[in-house]
């Protein structure tokens, strides 16, 4: 900084003002300490200027498999809602979830002196773990609950589901079948309690399980491949739009036209949902307002609010030509 001062004709004070975004800096001064950052090439100290403020600017991530789009989407939305914000990310990717892998995250997050923590793990372990946890910065955790208790943020899941099977019933369906994602993720609890919560209130049979995926097409194929379809089953609703898609496979194989013969919608919206044979109904997840939220939530916290709270993020519909009424 003294380097850039100097080339520039600057006080030290005036380039760290500049670097600050101070705003009473004259746009001339600005220019020219800026023209001296690219001429000599300076990069900010995150070190020296964390010893100086006590602040790293960095915000600590731990997740689950990123393999699996909501995950990944989760994270991108973060990511540019603290790039917004002014913050950088320090990412730990968990192979499995327990408390000694979270613990040995959380830990080495903490080294790289982040101000506070995200947990995007869907897991029903994760809360507890969470709470568990004795360290003196923020913890959010994304999708780890999804009760809107302070310091968590997520999708309403259950909505999502009741939306999906009420577009079936109101299609003139007279029960929908429901694939099921892996029971100790909160998400596919969520979608599994809003299917059954919208048959019941529409006085609906509610039918047993088609099956448990673990959120891979290839699960999805499997079960849809094995399953007793009798003819009665005129719509199924997936947890996911990847399980969808070996869902969509498995019916043409045993001739079973979508959606003349079985209605089929998703959970994800998928950017390749739109693509799929035919183009698959899905309910969209809005992942950017998502990592806003749990940015939103990190900045409170750190600015005093210690039971800081947001509402779940609303799901949305998209129909497509993969439902239809039943035929008769």
């Amino acid at each position: 900084m003294a380097d850039v001062a100097r080339v520039a004709g600057v006080s030290h004070q005036t380039v760290s003002r500049v670097l600050n975004d101070f705003p009473s800096i004259r746009p001339a001064t600005r220019q020219r300490v800026l023209e001296a950052i690219t001429l000599l090439g300076y990069r900010r100290n995150t070190a020296a200027r964390t010893l100086a403020t006590n602040r790293s600017g960095s915000i600590g991530v731990i997740t689950a498999d990123m393999s699996h789009f909501g995950p990944a989407s989760t994270m991108l939305g973060i990511e540019s809602a603290s790039r917004a914000a002014g913050y950088n990310l320090t990412l730990v990717a968990l192979a499995e979830i327990t408390h000694d892998s979270l613990a040995a995250a959380v830990e080495q997050v903490l080294g790289q002196a982040v101000e506070a923590v995200v947990v995007i793990v869907a897991h029903r372990a994760v809360l507890p773990l969470t709470q568990s946890l004795h360290i003196d910065i923020p913890v959010v955790v994304v999708e780890g609950d999804l009760s809107a208790l302070p310091l968590t943020a997520g999708v309403d899941q259950v909505e999502g589901a009741r939306l999906a099977t009420r577009h079936l019933l109101d299609l003139g369906h007279e029960s929908v079948a429901h694939l099921a994602g892996p029971e100790e993720w909160l998400e596919a609890q969520a979608r599994r309690e809003g299917w059954r919560s919208a048959l019941q209130d529409m006085g609906r049979p509610v039918p047993e399980l088609v099956g448990e995926g673990d959120w891979t097409s290839r699960s999805g194929y499997e079960i849809a491949r094995s399953a007793r379809w009798g003819d009665d089953t005129t719509a199924v609703f997936v947890a996911n739009d990847q399980m969808a898609l070996g869902v969509l496979r498995a019916l043409a194989e045993r001739g079973r036209r979508v959606p003349e013969d079985v209605s089929v919608v998703g959970f994800d919206d998928l950017p390749e949902a739109a693509y799929f044979a035919p183009p698959l109904t899905t309910v969209r997840q809005d992942f950017v307002e998502l990592g806003s939220r749990a940015v939103g939530l990190i900045l409170r916290v750190l600015a005093g609010e210690r039971e800081a709270s947001v509402p779940l993020v609303e799901p949305t519909l998209v129909v497509r030509s993969s439902t239809a009424p039943p035929a008769h």
